[in-house]
């Protein structure tokens, strides 16, 4: 039988990228600017600052957002994993319980428990757990 083919995981798409990318072209247009203000040679004025300052700031945010992107893709890569793992195991589990030739090698999921193995009687602090309930009805819970 041919191996069903995986859905790809849920990545961080489209709109993470477009900021990334405009964070980059920002940074790059002030370090250019920036650039064409000391090669000019004139003294250091507020446009030079406005220039330095966008250029660090733009940079940053683009470093930030990049990195964030990055983290996002690689969570969604081990969460698609971690699914896949999970219904590998529940489903392995599952088809051992069908196949089990012996009752001991395999754990039963909980179920509900016969009239006769209640205990019958508790003191009024005592929990009961839900597997010792089994079919009171509500007016015997209410108690």
């Amino acid at each position: 039988m041919a191996e069903p083919v995986c859905p790809v995981p849920h990545r961080p798409g489209a709109v993470s990228i477009f900021f990334v990318a405009k964070a980059a072209v920002f940074a790059l247009g002030f370090w250019i600017w920036l650039l064409l203000l000391a090669v000019r040679g004139d003294e250091a004025t507020g446009v030079h600052l406005i220039a330095a300052t966008g250029a660090i700031c733009t940079t940053l945010a683009s470093v930030v957002l990049g990195a964030r992107l990055a983290l996002q893709r690689n969570a969604a890569v081990r969460h698609a994993e971690l699914k896949r793992l999970l219904v590998d195991i529940s489903w392995n589990a599952f088809a051992a319980a069908g196949n089990a030739e012996q009752p001991g090698k395999v754990v039963p999921f909980p179920s509900a428990s016969h009239d006769g193995e209640r205990t019958p009687h508790r003191g009024a602090g005592e929990r009961v757990s839900v597997l010792d309930r089994g079919d009171r009805n509500r007016s015997d819970r209410g108690r």
